[in-house]
């Protein structure tokens, strides 16, 4: 089985190279290949990829701006392999990931995994609060790529792969971001093809991203499901409103406080303490916990949001999605 890395990159020179400089040090005896597609860049990588043809299998294609879903198609029509890897440009691999992946796939076959993420200790202390909000079982953590409790596993695109079998029956992404890979994932389910976690195949997600920008990416995540559970409404699960349901309560909670009813709100209390408990049991840093208080809290208001209003503009207003909100599709 040939393994094909498939990496879109936006104007992120600097982490293709700790990406590529990652690969380099795999422990893997066989050949793989890595496929760069510059999605439009102003601030293009290729000087960056010159630097490691000499040490790794790759190639560069360079096309217009038309997001990270078809820029990945366009790298997996590109590659030679017949097992895709597709991975965001912010991610760091342990040296074990592709052993881990190929005896995973070997023992027990799959048309498309997923794997989850980890911090590395040279991450920000804002880094690995968000990674924490992310990742964590007490957030949607679980549901996002650390668990297989939560119905069927939906790989994320950042630790993505997919047989080129999969990928030439389903066509690869659409055109919704972000998204795409929920879609991809019942499409596949939908043609008779199986998802599945594989836990040990981690990357270290970077996510360099302030707290604007964090907040930016969980609404447009909140708006992006409604529009999935109107085109899957077989696939809609209860586990989708928790985010929006944690702050209605939330703000009920503080009225009540204001006629001198604090039970509900000491809920909420007990919960944002158990935030700060685990992040410092996992990260050992009091500042890490604190700030991943507020990394949750951006997280559920962010995406709670974000789901209200698309609920509300695709199923009480009942507007197209596209019409409703442009800001999640990528022109063709």
């Amino acid at each position: 089985m040939l393994f094909s890395f498939i990496i879109p990159v936006y104007n992120r020179p600097d982490e293709i190279d700790e990406l590529l400089k990652s690969l380099v040090l795999f422990d893997f005896d066989d050949s793989f290949e890595v496929v760069v597609v510059e999605d439009g860049s102003l601030v293009p990588c290729n000087d960056i990829v010159e630097k490691y043809k000499d040490v790794l299998n790759i190639s560069y294609y360079f096309k217009p701006n038309s997001g990270p879903g078809n820029s990945r198609n366009f790298g997996m029509q590109k590659a030679k392999g017949d097992y895709f890897i597709i991975l965001d440009s912010d991610c760091i691999l342990p040296k074990e990931y592709l052993k881990v992946v190929a005896s995973s796939l070997k023992a027990d076959f799959v048309d498309c995994f997923g794997g989850p993420d980890k911090a590395l200790d040279s991450f920000s202390t804002i880094q690995k609060a968000i990674n924490f909000s992310m990742t964590s079982f007490l957030t949607t953590g679980g549901i996002r790529g650390g668990s297989e409790k939560v119905g069927k596993f939906q790989p994320r695109s950042f630790n993505m792969g997919l047989s080129k079998k999969a990928f030439e029956a389903s066509k690869g992404f659409g055109n919704i971001h972000p998204g795409e890979d929920p879609d991809l994932s019942i499409r596949l389910w939908e043609l008779g093809f199986s998802t599945r976690l594989i836990k040990e195949a981690y990357v270290y997600h970077k996510r360099r991203i302030d707290w604007n920008k964090f907040y930016t990416q969980v609404n447009k995540f909140g708006k992006a499901r409604p529009i999935l559970n109107l085109w899957y409404p077989k696939y809609t699960k209860i586990t989708f409103w928790f985010p929006s349901l944690f702050l209605l309560g939330f703000v009920f909670s503080l009225i009540l406080v204001v006629f001198s009813i604090p039970y509900f709100f000491f809920f909420f209390l007990f919960y944002f303490g158990m935030i700060f408990v685990g992040s410092l049991v996992q990260n050992k840093s009091i500042e890490i916990a604190f700030y991943s208080i507020i990394a949750t809290i951006i997280q559920f208001y962010g995406y709670g949001v974000g789901f209200l209003k698309s609920f509300i503009n695709l199923f009480l207003l009942k507007k197209k999605p596209e019409s409703a909100h442009p800001e999640l599709f990528f022109k063709k």
